[in-house]
């Protein structure tokens, strides 16, 4: 690893080919016992976390977008915001899109603040999501959101490729 972090200082463009395609591995993130949410939040404040129990298919994602998030959105933000996802093809879906300006987005934070608690069921996990969500600091927010430019930017810049964001 050493050595190739040297060799990447030494030529940059060795340190991008790590994200063309061809060295791409998707993942799948599943498992046992595990807690579908899904949450919002904006410059100013966090949105309630949503769960999804059973399967999460576009007519339950579009039923969020109408029913939960767009009332939110509306009480706490007015009529001028722009919606940001990641782009898993339900959140993509032509329905999902109607009513919607969005930009793709893939946050990993409740990951990365939940990485080693332990839950002995499906509620006390989603308690515990629950939690972390509404603990993120507005600072944490603030920074993801002023990254945006350059995170587009880059994809821009890759042409729709894989990226180091």
């Amino acid at each position: 690893m050493l050595t190739f972090i040297g060799d990447a200082l030494a030529d940059p463009l060795r340190a991008r080919q790590r994200y063309a395609p061809q060295y791409q591995c998707p993942t799948v993130k599943h498992g046992g016992g595990s807690v579908m949410v899904w949450g919002y939040f904006s410059d100013t404040s966090m949105g309630p976390l949503k769960r999804i129990v059973g399967t999460m298919d576009r007519y339950v994602y579009e039923d969020i977008l109408e029913n939960t998030m767009r009332p939110w959105a509306r009480a706490n933000l007015g009529r001028s915001w722009v919606f940001q996802q990641d782009n898993d093809p339900k959140h993509t879906s032509v329905m999902s899109q109607i009513g919607f300006v969005w930009i793709s987005w893939n946050g990993q934070e409740l990951e990365r603040r939940l990485k080693e608690v332990r839950a002995s069921n499906a509620n006390q996990k989603f308690a515990q999501l629950e939690a972390a969500w509404k603990s993120i600091p507005m600072t944490v927010v603030q920074t993801l959101l002023d990254s945006m430019p350059r995170k587009c930017q880059a994809v821009i810049d890759a042409k729709g490729y894989p990226t180091e964001y």
